[in-house]
């Protein structure tokens, strides 16, 4: 051992079999000593997100989990589904996309050594571990009065709702709509949009929801459940010039529909009519799948619109270190602000494979989230 590397490390592991079964289990595997460049972190808070259940659980009926000594869980995997699985079939694969630590192994290198007994964040998948090895340049140090459970999540969810506002600027956009907007990063997106006078649309799912965002100083809300919610929402684009909308959805008509509303919203200032519609362009990126049904579309909305995916890590890389450095360093100053996450239960590794908790943290409800922390209850 050096620098106090324990040797190995359990991890959780997803496999979906050919036959079509999923199978969660908990894995030990070697850690090498950490690289010149590298450090090893004691895991002490990663989190699900809804980016980590499509490879946890993949397109298994929760329903049908069950536990066995190991301990594993198992669920079956709905025949229809298994040809959108076919890349990953019969191969163990780590899963947890971030999380935070302490630094209690680090190579050679200076800046690997500097960061010795350091509470840090991280990502770059396999964080459902209790010992995960990083390079030393992508870690953020975590300020002094933060824990792990205030990093644990402070990639994901706050680089993506900067990257939001960012992609805005960069396409010269001067508004946005979000849905799914009460979520952790949905609360997020609205600070960041308060505190930098961007107009921002929040389209939400229940009055409960309504109320948390207007709570926290949002001034546009709409609820989609509401028999006027495309008069409201209509309402609340004309009133914000939003032509962006970040859909976190996905299925069914709600794309279509942000669209079509704009296309209202902007024709209420038109002074020419135009048979093909407003020559404003309008554009729905989706990044999330809560609904997994087809997207409809209903083309009332002209010929000046796009829809698109959207994720965090190519946006990233077009964007350049120098810029990804500069987002990261807000994240890290408003850790315990704008960007501060909150948790409906923290969860130790074996616990997530317990199925009455795998259907709770698979229900993907808005407000509620689960923290791991792959050393609870371990020496």
């Amino acid at each position: 051992m050096a620098n106090g590397n324990p040797g190995s490390s359990l991890q959780l592991r997803s496999l979906i079999k050919s036959s079509g079964e999923l199978e969660l289990s908990l894995v030990t595997v070697d850690i090498p000593d950490p690289a010149p460049d590298e450090i090893l972190v004691r895991v002490e808070g990663s989190p699900i997100n809804p980016s980590d259940l499509g490879l946890l659980l993949g397109a298994a009926d929760i329903s049908t989990a069950k536990a066995s000594a190991g301990p594993i869980l198992t669920a079956t995997v709905p025949s229809q589904f298994m040809r959108a699985m076919a890349g990953r079939l019969d191969q163990s694969m780590p899963v947890g996309n971030e999380g935070a630590g302490l630094v209690i192994a680090a190579g050679s290198d200076p800046a690997a050594q500097a960061l010795l007994g350091k509470l840090v964040a991280g990502i770059g998948g396999a964080m459902y571990a209790q010992y995960r090895t990083l390079k030393a340049a992508d870690v953020l140090v975590l300020p002094a009065e933060a824990t792990a459970a205030d990093g644990a999540s402070c990639f994901v969810n706050p680089l993506t709702a900067l990257g939001m506002v960012e992609t805005m600027r960069r396409e010269g956009h001067t508004g946005l709509v979000h849905t799914a907007a009460a979520s952790n990063l949905g609360q997020m997106l609205n600070k960041i949009c308060l505190m930098d006078g961007v107009p921002l649309v929040n389209i939400v799912r229940s009055r409960e929801q309504t109320h948390l965002l207007t709570d926290i100083g949002a001034t546009h809300v709409v609820d989609s459940t509401s028999e006027s919610f495309l008069d409201d929402l209509t309402h609340a684009l004309a009133d914000t010039g939003a032509t962006l909308a970040f859909d976190a959805i996905g299925g069914g008509k709600l794309a279509g529909q942000i669209l079509g509303c704009m296309e209202v919203a902007i024709n209420q200032r038109a002074t020419v009519y135009s048979r093909y519609g407003s020559s404003v362009h309008k554009q729905v990126y989706i990044y999330g799948g809560l609904d997994t049904s087809p997207t409809q579309l209903a083309r009332s909305y002209g010929m000046a619109w796009g829809l698109g995916g959207w994720l965090l890590t190519p946006f990233l890389v077009k964007i350049g270190t120098a810029e990804a450095q500069k987002l990261r360093e807000r994240v890290a100053a408003e850790l315990k602000t704008t960007f501060a996450s909150h948790y409906t239960a923290e969860i130790s590794l074996a616990e997530v494979l317990d199925p009455t908790l795998a259907a709770a943290y698979n229900r993907r409800a808005t407000g509620e989230k689960y923290l791991i922390n792959p050393n609870k209850g371990l020496a």
